[in-house]
């Protein structure tokens, strides 16, 4: 083969790694930016590094395509990290092992155990804004894991328990507690100093207690209960400044009205609809009662409510990529689905698997199942394992935007992996990044589930 003659002032560049040739253009080591040694690989005129070729090999890799090659998975992570450091580009490995987009749901392995210090089981979870990183809530304590899961720190807390657990930026989280008022700015940088505490004026001048955490780009959203139990609302800061900006969802409690008794217990943002979701249940003598309200946060507004009393939802999760709200059924412990185009709709919950095997009975089949949405799936726990809840697009290709109401369809894989993984029923799951992390009732660890067909586990 006759190659075309490179002229001396070519683009292209030779960098001698290790006593290994590699060949690459200016632009591509100028990503990596200026502080980089492959940023100054582009203007030396002498090229050898004294590193590892190999190692070398896969970082070019991330630098050119933006993620891991397939071969990455025989590298030891620390020695990827270390020489993502060496040459000033770990910004770039934390994105290709933490992005999103090479989460593959029908491909998770159980890659790790994260252990904890001390008897607690996690309470609660939260994923870290940017990395793949987790911040974990157990006891009194609050353990964090920096994005390549391998080191840790572990800070003490004014809580006997933590309940609600939320980064608000890099190394800052909100936390509360059903039984300690307030909801305490934690600084993890300054060994868990409390930055500030934030409280809720109730009309009865009591203390309050924090029921829920979330947020959105702008807004900081908590869900206050008064310690006397007789009143609840949640407000609105501004996520910079920590600033109220407004009080939404107040209910005073007012003779034998349990619903307005009843705190919103889950807040979440939906982007694309600049709404807030809130959501509460109540176990009574009768059974178990709820809401779902759907706020407008700038005009102060209530768009839309659902009241449940026939089989109300164990746990309930919205998705701003399949534009439906999502809940399982204490009862039933079956899934159902309402699209968020047709609020206000007088029956909005529409059935998914088959109906001949729906029941509702006394057991409450779905008493402590767990559901959240990722991407465009949703996972439901049922037990010790998982249900994972796909769209089946049909219809016509114009239909994909949901611009027009199509009949929509759900199918539903489950996890025979975690079927061995343990007899210990699944508490909570969090995502973040390309992971799944899961919690079981009575462990002391957090388990870390990953696609093998998107590079190294971790």
């Amino acid at each position: 083969m006759n190659f075309p003659t490179i002229p001396h002032e070519s683009n292209v560049v030779s960098i001698n790694v290790g006593g290994r040739i590699f060949q690459t253009t200016k632009q591509t080591l100028t990503l990596a930016g200026t502080n980089s040694l492959f940023s100054q690989l582009a203007t030396e005129s002498t090229r050898f590094v004294d590193r590892d070729p190999d190692l070398f090999s896969v970082l070019l890799y991330i630098l050119r395509a933006g993620n891991l090659p397939s071969r990455s998975r025989a590298f030891d992570i620390r020695d990827l990290i270390n020489e993502s450091r060496y040459y000033g580009i770990e910004s770039f490995l934390i994105d290709s092992l933490s992005n999103s987009s090479q989460f593959e749901p029908f491909d998770l392995r159980k890659s790790r155990i994260l252990q904890l210090n001390g008897r607690d089981s996690p309470s609660t979870i939260s994923p870290t804004t940017i990395g793949g990183g987790l911040h974990v809530a157990h006891g009194s304590k609050i353990t964090s894991f920096d994005w390549s899961l391998r080191q840790k720190s572990t800070v003490l807390t004014n809580f006997s328990a933590v309940d609600s657990l939320l980064e608000i930026s890099p190394g800052v989280l909100a936390a509360g507690a059903t039984d300690f008022p307030g909801l305490q700015i934690i600084d993890l940088q300054n060994d868990g100093f409390v930055r500030t505490t934030l409280n809720w004026e109730n009309v009865t001048r009591s203390s309050s207690t924090v029921q829920a955490i979330g947020s959105s780009s702008e807004f900081l959203f908590t869900s206050f209960e008064s310690s006397r139990r007789n009143s609840n609302s949640i407000m609105v800061y501004d996520i910079s400044s920590l600033l109220p900006v407004s009080e939404i969802d107040h209910c005073e409690i007012y003779g034998s009205d349990i619903d307005s008794a009843i705190p919103s217990t889950k807040l979440r943002w939906i982007q694309s609809y600049n709404l807030l979701m809130v959501s509460g249940s109540h176990t009574s003598p009768s059974g178990v009662n709820g809401h779902i309200r759907f706020w407008d946060v700038r005009s102060r507004n209530m768009v839309w409510e659902i009241k449940e009393t026939q089989d109300c939802f164990s746990d309930i999760t919205v998705s701003d990529n399949l534009s439906a709200v999502f809940k399982v059924g204490v009862s039933s412990g079956e899934v159902f689905y309402t699209d968020l185009r047709s609020l206000g709709a007088t029956d909005p919950w529409v059935f998914l698997g088959e109906e001949k095997k729906r029941s509702l009975n006394e057991r409450r089949e779905g008493f402590g199942c767990k559901i959240e949405s990722y991407g465009n799936h949703v996972f439901c726990s049922k037990g010790s394992g998982i249900e994972l809840w796909s769209e089946v697009i049909t219809g016509l290709v114009g239909n994909a935007s949901r611009d027009v109401m199509e009949e929509r369809v759900f199918r539903k894989n489950s996890f025979g992996k975690l079927a061995d993984s343990g007899e210990n029923k699944i508490t909570g799951l969090v995502f973040g990044g390309n992971r799944m992390f899961v919690t079981r009732k009575d462990q002391q660890s957090i388990e870390v589930w990953q696609s093998p067909s998107r590079g190294i586990l971790m």
